[in-house]
């Protein structure tokens, strides 16, 4: 690798190095049918590069010809009550605010098309929904016939598709070059400047400052602060109308319109580049205690006889159990998702498991791998009349 690194969001090349985890899953939502298929699952390394003139993080080791999204790709979330409610109470928001009634949206990473549906349902409004991993007739949606989605990468191949309101949701940390990305859906607005557009994407600032390193994995290539992600968008003629955060502070949330000169609007939130460096630096000195932490925990845990199950078989738990190494120590996976269930995750090769497993489990410890879903799970161990310690990050 060059030891001059380019950044992908404002081309700058003063990039430096600040984390590395190698040998991890190129994909840890692409569910496998055995354990050797998951064990022997491709692999590649993460080298977090911090981009010292905009703040943009990227992994400078990512090779997007390794990560492949299709409809094995199961990152549902809506079986949950608790993430049902926060997608219902943004959709109702959103339309409320931007007055999302009979209008077209499209939506650039739609997943299983749940959340789209659901705009169309309240609005009412008609959708089109973009993304490689769709599965058709997986949402049912009374909203079915204002409804269509495209099994594919969203590209200027759908450009002609004119929208009121341009939504994409947990995408844009898939993408590596995020300006070309970004100035593509500018492009395609062309001059209908009052489109509004939504992007929803995890906060990197939270992840540094609590060393969360489960939240880094392969197929996130790239990390947005308040301030990184308006830089990008005003560099790709958007004016920032608003910038929060929301689920529990994990999602970053912006939200833009086109402009024809490049705007200067500073939002409040955004902090400059200093700030960011402080926060890698603190990351970067700190995280290595903290796998260090989790690691001898759950070996400590499994040495005293203790049964350790984890709850949550997506990302967080792929990151988690291959960035410290360890399989054995955690008996059973257990996830809600009914898709995932009897599936194994790559990497790591554990079955995952339904709650309904944990009656005949009956484990000590349980690792929720979200904590703002701790108060579901604990709600629906006591329905099994299940006694368990449950910690969370």
């Amino acid at each position: 690798m060059s030891d001059k690194h380019l950044c992908l969001s404002c081309g700058s090349t003063d990039v430096s190095v600040f984390y590395e985890v190698q040998n991890v899953p190129v994909n840890s939502c692409l569910l496998l049918s055995t354990e050797r298929e998951a064990l022997d699952f491709p692999r590649g390394d993460i080298v977090l590069g911090f981009c010292k003139l905009c703040g943009f993080i990227s992994n400078l080791a990512f090779d997007p010809l390794k990560v492949i999204y299709s409809s094995a790709y199961e990152d549902q979330q809506s079986f949950s009550s608790t993430f049902n409610k926060f997608a219902q109470d943004l959709a109702k928001r959103l339309i409320d605010k931007y007055q999302l009634h009979n209008k077209t949206i499209l939506e650039i990473g739609c997943g299983k098309g749940d959340f789209l549906a659901l705009l169309c349902e309240l609005g009412p409004n008609s959708g089109v929904g973009v993304d490689p991993a769709h599965i058709k007739g997986r949402v049912l949606s009374k909203a079915s016939d204002r409804l269509e989605f495209i099994a594919d990468y969203y590209s200027q191949r759908y450009g002609n598709y004119q929208a009121d309101f341009v939504c994409c949701r947990h995408t844009l940390e898939h993408i590596p070059n995020v300006f070309e990305f970004v100035s593509e859906i500018r492009k395609s607005i062309g001059n209908r400047l009052d489109t509004a557009v939504f992007f929803e994407i995890p906060d990197i600032t939270r992840v540094l400052r609590e060393q969360a390193f489960w939240d880094i994995y392969y197929e996130h290539c790239s990390y947005f602060s308040v301030g990184s992600i308006a830089r990008l968008f005003r560099q790709c003629s958007f004016e920032v109308t608003d910038l929060y955060r929301d689920f529990d502070d994990q999602y970053l949330i912006i939200e833009a319109r086109p402009t024809l000169q490049l705007s200067n609007k500073i939002n409040v939130l955004e902090e400059n580049v200093t700030k960011m460096t402080s926060d890698v630096q603190y990351f970067a000195s700190h995280c290595w205690e903290k796998i260090a932490h989790w690691r001898d925990h759950v070996k400590r845990s499994n040495i005293s006889g203790k049964r350790v199950i984890v709850w949550g078989s997506g990302s967080k738990c792929v990151a988690f159990l291959t960035t410290l190494g360890i399989k054995d120590e955690v008996e059973y996976i257990v996830d809600i998702n009914p898709f995932r269930q009897g599936k194994f995750m790559p990497g790591v090769g554990k079955e995952i498991m339904s709650p309904q497993f944990l009656n005949e489990c009956k484990p000590d410890l349980t690792i929720v791998m979200n904590p703002v879903y701790c108060q579901e799970i604990k709600r629906m161990l006591l329905d099994m009349n299940i006694n368990t310690e449950v910690i969370a990050f």
